[in-house]
C-alpha cells in the first residue's frame, strides 16, 4: 500500500490548489459585489475537488489500460500503469468521485435556484471522463488545454460567482480567464514532461504538437497572460494588481521550465504552478477586502 500512498500524496499536492483556486477566485469576485455566501462557496469547492480527483483517477485508468503510462514514464506514480491497483478499482474510484461531485452540485443548484446548471454539471462529468477515456479521447487529440481552460477556468470561477451573486463582473471574468490560463500552464508542464512517452503511445497532446521548445514558451506565455488579463479589472477594483505579489512563485517556475535540461526537473513545477494559482486567488480575496 506504500505505492498507493505515494499516488494519493502526489495527487493531493496537484489536486487541492487546482480545485480550490477557481472557487476562491470566484468567491472573491462575489464578495466584491457584497454577495459572498459561505454555503454555496463550500458546495462549489466540493464539486471542484471531487471532479478534479475523479479526473486524476479516470486519467490514471484510461492511460494505464492504453499503455501510455509504461515503466519509462517520468513523474509521479500511476496506479494502473504500475500495477499498484487493479484497473477496475481505479475506474470505480473515478466514478465514485464523479458521483460525489454530482451530489454536491445538485445541492448547490437547489440553493442557487439555477436549474440550467444541471447541463453544465453533466457536461463537466462527460468532459472529465472524455479527456483520456472512450474510443476517441480529446486529450489524445491536443484538445485537453481547451477543455481545461473552459472547465477549470471559466466554468469553475464564473459558476462560483454566479451561484452566489446571480450576476457576473469584470473581476469575475478576468479571474476566470487567469485561472484557466494557469490551469493550462500546469497541464502544459505536465505534458511537456511526458512528450517522449506520449509520442510513442500516439497521445498527441498540445505539448507534443508544439514540440519541446515551443511548449516551454507556451507555458511561460500562459503565465504572463494570466497576469496581463487582470489589467481589465483595474477600473472596477485597482486592488486586483495585488496579484502581482504572486510573481515570487511564478518566476522560479517559469525559469525552471525554460531552462531545465532533464524532464525530471519539471516535476516540482506541477506543485509550484498549483500553489501559484492558489496564491493568485487568495490575493484576489485580499483585493476584494481592500475594495470594501
Amino acid at each position: 500500500m506504500a505505492t498507493v500512498g505515494q499516488w494519493v500524496e502526489g495527487a493531493r499536492l496537484r489536486t487541492l490548489p487546482l480545485a480550490v483556486a477557481p472557487v476562491i477566485a470566484g468567491s472573491a469576485a462575489a464578495a466584491q459585489m457584497d454577495s459572498l455566501h459561505v454555503g454555496p462557496a463550500v458546495l462549489a469547492l466540493l464539486v471542484a475537488f471531487f471532479l478534479q480527483v475523479g479526473v486524476n483517477y479516470a486519467n490514471d485508468y484510461s492511460d494505464g489500460i492504453k499503455g501510455t503510462d509504461d515503466e519509462t514514464r517520468v513523474g509521479p506514480l500511476r496506479l494502473t500503469g504500475s500495477g499498484a491497483a487493479a484497473p477496475r478499482q481505479v475506474k470505480l474510484a473515478a466514478f465514485a468521485c464523479f458521483g460525489a461531485a454530482g451530489a454536491a452540485g445538485l445541492w448547490l443548484i437547489i440553493l442557487a435556484g439555477q436549474w440550467w446548471f444541471l447541463l453544465i454539471g453533466a457536461s463537466a462529468v462527460l468532459a472529465a471522463w472524455g479527456y483520456t477515456g472512450g474510443k476517441h479521447p480529446y486529450g489524445y487529440l491536443g484538445l485537453g488545454d481547451l477543455f481545461v481552460f473552459i472547465y477549470f477556468g471559466l466554468v469553475a470561477t464564473l459558476g462560483t460567482t454566479f451561484t452566489q451573486a446571480s450576476r457576473l463582473s469584470a473581476t469575475a471574468w478576468c479571474a476566470a480567464v487567469a485561472m484557466g490560463l494557469i490551469a493550462c500552464a500546469l497541464l502544459m508542464a505536465n505534458n511537456l514532461r511526458d512528450i517522449p512517452t506520449d509520442e510513442v503511445a500516439g497521445k498527441r497532446t498540445m505539448a507534443v504538437r508544439l514540440g519541446d521548445a515551443r511548449a516551454r514558451l507556451a507555458y511561460a506565455g500562459e503565465i504572463v497572460l494570466a497576469y496581463a488579463v487582470m489589467v481589465f479589472a483595474v477600473p472596477e477594483n485597482p486592488w486586483v494588481l495585488l496579484v502581482l505579489c504572486s510573481l515570487v512563485l511564478a518566476v522560479p517556475a517559469v525559469r525552471t521550465v525554460l531552462r531545465a535540461q532533464q524532464m525530471r526537473a519539471l516535476i516540482p513545477v506541477l506543485r509550484q504552478t498549483g500553489f501559484l494559482s492558489l496564491a493568485f486567488a487568495l490575493l484576489l480575496v485580499v483585493a476584494a477586502v481592500m475594495a470594501a
